[in-house]
């Protein structure tokens, strides 16, 4: 079954993850795009891309929208046209949405690589992670680190706002599969709750912006 999980966060929130198997002219068939994404599809070279972009329809339908019911704003924020608040991701063969009735959420999925460590500098201190046993716990941590950075930087969406100096992730345990994160910038401090599974050697994590914030 394509459809590979899906997790209901509360009453209002609701996360689909798609494992993508299916040729690219399974996935189109209905799917009705507007002619502005259509447009998208065609002008990407990579199958995968369109696979992945059509799969993501899917889960719109599943959570009860259609392609017309999308659109961005300037800075690449999706947006649903009801009101309601939704984040996109994918990564290789996994796609996943976040749609919520009631909070701004952001979902990355990334797949665990030991490149990250190479990049680590540049969104969290990486002296952090010394005590951790071995190379493999360290790349896992990385990517979860990782992943809630990218979600809470859909959430915030403004530009200048830096991973490093901007965006903390509280402290955590693979066993807790969550953790609490903050972004301060421009005098304005706003708070999030962080959850994270790992699936197949990949990485989802999704962001809930506090609604006391």
């Amino acid at each position: 079954m394509p459809l590979y999980k899906t997790i209901t966060e509360s009453n209002n929130t609701k996360i689909y993850i798609w494992k993508v198997t299916e040729s690219e002219a399974d996935l189109s068939r209905e799917v009705v795009l507007t002619p502005h994404c259509q447009n998208r599809v065609n002008g990407m070279k990579s199958e995968m891309h369109r696979r992945a972009f059509l799969s993501i329809r899917h889960l719109m339908s599943l959570s009860g929208y259609e392609d017309k019911d999308l659109y961005y704003d300037e800075m690449g924020k999706p947006h649903l046209r009801d009101g309601n608040h939704i984040s996109i991701t994918h990564s290789h063969e996994f796609t996943a949405i976040i749609v919520s009735k009631s909070q701004q959420v952001g979902i990355d999925i990334e797949k665990q690589r030991d490149k990250i460590l190479k990049i680590a500098y540049k969104f969290t201190p990486i002296e952090e992670y010394r005590t951790l046993a071995n190379t493999g716990a360290i790349i896992r941590k990385l990517t979860i680190v990782w992943g809630a950075k990218e979600s809470l930087y859909k959430i915030y969406s403004k530009g200048g706002l830096s991973f490093l100096r901007h965006i903390d992730v509280q402290d955590f345990s693979f066993q807790q599969g969550s953790t609490t994160a903050e972004i301060l910038y421009k005098g304005e401090l706003s708070q999030y709750a962080v959850k994270f599974l790992e699936f197949e050697g990949f990485t989802c994590v999704y962001a809930l912006k506090r609604a006391d914030d």
